[in-house]
């Protein structure tokens, strides 16, 4: 299934089911949520990562990737300057077949992915889940902030989509867990990220840590 979608270039990968606050100031933008509230409910817009480029200014975006994530709609906070404060949570995930720049914005044709569960995945989701714990008590132990505790869900979709952005992984990390086929594979991709990571916090563990080790997320 396709459809035509405004495309919003960002500097982060935005999952199924989490919450995605945005500031909005840029002319482009603040057109498109104009747009946006001009439509009925749902509704929505595409998340891409950037791949080369930055968020800001004309043009900045010179390579998108190919997969991408719907982001819904859910508040809308005006300023009298004309900037707006949104908030947003993940949708379903799409790829991209074709842009457009005819306006302010970029828009582009997407093509909306499955969300499959694939097979065999309950041993790897325990393992995931007893590495996630480690990897929480090892930040903890390195000085990092750590968010309270959530409850992991049974369902190996929404868990490996909230493993995904719960853990600190760089850009080309984040987005190829987005890309996995399956839950399956996205939880085995996030066992062998989570081991790597274990074993970087184990030897940090008497090293000071840096503000990248904030252990932040926020789950739907």
């Amino acid at each position: 299934m396709t459809e035509r979608l405004p495309l919003f270039p960002l500097g982060t990968v935005l999952f199924p089911g989490l919450v995605l606050p945005l500031h909005l100031f840029e002319e482009r933008y603040r057109m498109l949520v104009h747009d946006l509230l001009d439509q009925p409910e749902p509704r929505r817009f595409g998340v891409v990562g950037i791949e080369l480029g930055h968020e800001v200014g004309e043009g900045s975006a010179h390579r998108l990737a190919d997969v991408g994530c719907l982001a819904e709609l859910h508040s809308v906070t005006p300023h009298r300057d004309g900037r707006f404060d949104i908030v947003t949570v993940g949708g379903q995930r799409f790829r991209v077949k074709e842009t457009d720049t005819s306006r302010a914005y970029l828009q582009g044709e997407v093509e909306l992915l499955p969300e499959e569960e694939g097979t065999d995945t309950g041993a790897v989701a325990q393992r995931v889940r007893v590495l996630f714990q480690l990897y929480r008590h090892r930040l903890a132990a390195v000085g990092a902030e750590v968010a309270e505790p959530v409850e992991l869900p049974d369902d190996p979709v929404r868990l490996s989509y909230l493993i995904a952005a719960a853990v600190v992984l760089d850009g080309p990390d984040k987005q190829r867990l987005l890309e996995a086929e399956d839950a399956a594979l996205r939880l085995e991709y996030e066992q062998e990220l989570l081991m790597r990571e274990n074993r970087l916090l184990q030897v940090m563990a008497t090293v000071p840590a840096g503000q990248f080790l904030d252990g932040s997320f926020t789950p739907n």
